[in-house]
């Protein structure tokens, strides 16, 4: 299993950041019994001081670069990503995709239907370069402006259809999707440090999201425990 973290702010995090690819490492690491790779093009962090993806001050110092990779990138959403996504896949032979998008592309550039024309768009550039890759798409879960802004906040429910849509229409037996579950007990003001972005907290939330769809739809490792040592198979 070769899996590529695709994403955004939430999932590239900042200079000082565990991340949540690092929890859901972690996780696999104690719970999954067969090899793995963690594959992508960049391996960084965001850092606030220079505003780009240079830092790599991951809160564990310990966190093996092969295992750091990923293709997030700070104010990328569904736009960015539907370009680059066949090319990373094919370069890397990436089999599976974690794909946490939607809230900068909603912000700033499209709106929900845009949005999910980009995702369809996604989907068929990763299938064209490997037809039986497989993907679990996160929804836009909530954010303060989400919270703040009503306007934006249908945006976002109205994307969430879209995308459930989406996935109900793309999926295969060859090539399946799963649409994650909102991370359950998410609450901005404990799972985020600002609001949007996971704290640590925040971070095994959206880990375990990701995992346990893996392993209820898969058989993909275990059911997520938040502060899952690592264990004995490596990623990197």
């Amino acid at each position: 299993m070769r899996i590529m973290f695709v994403g955004d702010s939430m999932t590239i995090g900042s200079a000082g950041d565990f991340t949540w690819r690092y929890r859901l490492w972690q996780h696999l690491n104690a719970t999954f019994g067969g090899p793995y790779r963690i594959v992508g093009p960049r391996h960084t962090l965001h850092d606030p001081a220079t505003d780009d993806a240079s830092s790599a001050a991951y809160a564990d110092p310990g966190f093996p670069d092969g295992a750091r990779r990923h293709l997030a990138g700070w104010g990328e959403g569904w736009l960015h990503m539907a370009p680059l996504i066949g090319d990373a896949v094919r370069r890397h032979e990436a089999d599976t995709l974690l794909v946490s998008l939607g809230l900068i592309d909603l912000g700033f550039y499209t709106n929900a239907e845009q949005t999910a024309e980009n995702v369809r768009r996604f989907v068929a550039e990763a299938r064209e370069a490997a037809p039986h890759v497989r993907a679990v798409l996160m929804p836009v879960i909530p954010n303060v402006r989400a919270t703040a802004d009503a306007a934006f906040g249908v945006q976002c429910t109205r994307f969430n259809e879209l995308l459930a849509k989406a996935v109900a229409d793309l999926s295969t037996p060859a090539s399946p999707l799963l649409l994650a579950s909102e991370p359950a007990g998410w609450e901005t003001g404990r799972a985020t440090y600002d609001g949007t972005h996971p704290s640590e907290w925040g971070e095994h939330l959206l880990a375990g999201a990701f995992a346990d769809a893996m392993h209820q739809a898969w058989g993909v490792g275990g059911a997520y425990s938040a502060g899952t040592p690592a264990g004995a198979v490596t990623a990197g």
